[in-house]
């Protein structure tokens, strides 16, 4: 067989194992527009538009397609984390996603743009254009300040059987009573003295003030974290006075 055969065949392969789909085919949802993205969205304008700028390209049916991502088996790398983004959130699909969904997901995006775990390496290496900058991350902590609107907080006590259920629904993304995970452990932060947690780092902002967890500190930092501390890494608030006047209540119990 002729060198130039090979070469043609080989070429032939390549080419047609790139419209193999192993890991799912991202390229069936047709492509509507960059500007119909997050239409109607309940949050900050400027948030919408990092998000439609910077994430659209993975986490929506927007994905501009290069020329090298038909080139397998490469293509079938570029497809799997297309459909793992879309999966993990897909910004042509926020409308259908339920309210509580999305408070969880803007919690998630704010995390992930303060700890710079997004766009991902990988991503960046090719599209270097997509890195967040600090006004980009100002910008997309505002999701956490506007979820839910703002709420004047309750007086009287809260319920902890109630806040034991928003704990679970809210906060085990990040926190446990007894170990620490992304946050530190919150067995025992009623009348801990904040950023006290041994082995735990904790973020610039918050070592550098010096209080105790109280009715009032926790009130002011679950409705609003960046409010209180400029420079934290807690990427969610609990925006219903009920709710936190009720998770206090719950961590009171558990000192």
């Amino acid at each position: 067989m002729r060198p130039w055969t090979i070469a043609a065949l080989a070429v032939a392969a390549i080419v047609g194992l790139g419209y193999i789909h192993p890991f799912g085919n991202p390229r069936v949802e047709p492509a509507k527009g960059l500007d119909t993205l997050l239409r109607g969205a309940n949050m900050p304008a400027n948030a919408r538009a990092v998000l439609v700028a910077k994430c659209a390209d993975c986490h929506s049916n927007e994905t501009k397609w290069p020329v090298y991502a038909r080139i397998a088996p490469g293509s079938w790398l570029i497809e799997r984390d297309i459909v793992k983004a879309r999966e993990e959130m897909d910004l042509s699909r926020w409308g259908q996603i339920p309210a509580e969904k999305q408070e969880v997901l803007k919690a998630k995006i704010v995390q992930e743009a303060k700890s710079g775990d997004m766009p991902p390496l990988q991503y960046l290496a090719l599209h270097w254009t997509a890195k967040l900058s600090s006004g980009d991350v100002q910008a997309l902590a505002m999701l956490s300040q506007h979820a839910g609107g703002s709420e004047a907080a309750l007086t009287g006590l809260g319920d902890p059987m109630r806040g034991k259920a928003v704990f679970e629904k809210r906060c085990t993304g990040c926190h446990a009573m007894d170990v620490d995970r992304e946050g530190p452990r919150l067995a025992g932060v009623f009348g801990r003295k904040a950023g006290s947690v041994a082995g735990f780092t904790y973020s610039a902002g918050l070592k550098k003030l010096s209080f105790t967890w109280d009715d009032a500190s926790l009130e002011k930092w679950l409705s609003d974290p960046d409010l209180m501390v400029r420079d934290n890494n807690m990427s969610f608030s609990v925006p219903k006075a009920a709710e936190r006047q009720d998770l206090i209540a719950f961590l009171k119990q558990k000192r």
